[in-house]
């Protein structure tokens, strides 16, 4: 797949020099359940099982935007039950820890997860831990269901109101280590109206990458403008007087499926109309 071979030729290229996230001994897992991967269609599994996600984030658990570097992330206020998700393929409450977002230099590329090997230009990432089995976000990372990521993907489009805000901030904190407050902000205005979702279990995709997350993958991107993506590449991975670099290609190559099966809430309507349009053709050469 053509583009699936200019984002590895990315890989190549734009990491001759790696990014320090990935210089220490961490950054290398022999697990079997390391995120992202290629999503296939096909061999996901229906599952009737898998309940709506119900999605409930208070503004006001808010706090600021920092740029750590690798990407900028949403920080929020976890300390109680204020900003959680239930349902979906979850046994009890997640608490929202942050959101960030992992992009390319261009359009072709950036997304972490695939599905069908289709490649997106973003992908955000909301990030949370269960409370009942962990007293911390940090102690979650270590549980084997610990955490939960929601994966959102981006695709070029419309202007999107709701990302508005959090673009217009970002000036602030184009500069690895820099914070800015951000407050009443609800981040649930950057989901997909579509509830339909992949769910499977993986890692985190930054180091120390343990094998902890149940992931849930949107199936529907939401819409951006060109406007909106150039603001995230305006950022930068350095710090203040040092040699500036851009912070883009900020994602971890594809990571093999193994053993796993993908579930989706959802049933594969494109198999089924084959599959309609089949046994109607054999019913009508039938004697």
């Amino acid at each position: 797949f053509m583009l699936r071979g200019w984002r590895e030729n990315c890989l190549v290229t734009c990491h001759v020099n790696v990014h320090p996230l990935w210089q220490s001994e961490l950054s290398v897992s022999g697990g079997t359940r390391q995120s992202p991967i290629n999503i296939q269609w096909r061999d996901s599994v229906y599952d009737p099982h898998l309940k709506p996600l119900k999605i409930h984030y208070d503004p006001t658990t808010c706090l600021y935007i920092w740029n750590n570097g690798y990407s900028f992330q949403v920080e929020f206020d976890d300390s109680a039950d204020k900003s959680v998700i239930m349902g979906g393929p979850l046994e009890n409450h997640y608490r929202l820890k942050q959101f960030h977002f992992h992009w390319g230099a261009i359009n072709e590329w950036g997304s972490e997860h695939m599905v069908d090997s289709k490649v997106y230009p973003a992908e955000l990432h909301l990030v949370h831990w269960n409370p009942v089995t962990s007293t911390s976000f940090e102690e979650a990372i270590m549980e084997n269901n610990g955490l939960v990521v929601i994966g959102v993907f981006l695709k070029l489009g419309a202007h999107h109101a709701g990302l508005q805000k959090l673009v217009d901030a970002l000036p602030a904190v184009k500069h690895k280590d820099t914070i800015v407050e951000f407050d009443v902000f609800d981040p649930s205005c950057l989901m997909p109206s579509c509830p339909d979702y992949w769910t499977y279990d993986g890692s985190l995709t930054t180091p120390p990458l343990t094998e902890s997350v149940t992931w849930i993958i949107k199936k529907t991107p939401i819409e951006v403008d060109q406007n909106q993506l150039e603001e995230f590449r305006m950022l930068l991975f350095t710090s203040a007087g040092e040699e500036e670099k851009r912070m883009v290609d900020n994602f971890r190559p594809l990571q093999p499926l193994m053993n796993r099966t993908v579930r989706s809430s959802f049933r594969n309507h494109h198999l089924l109309n084959i599959e309609t349009r089949s046994s109607e053709l054999a019913h009508q050469h039938s004697p």
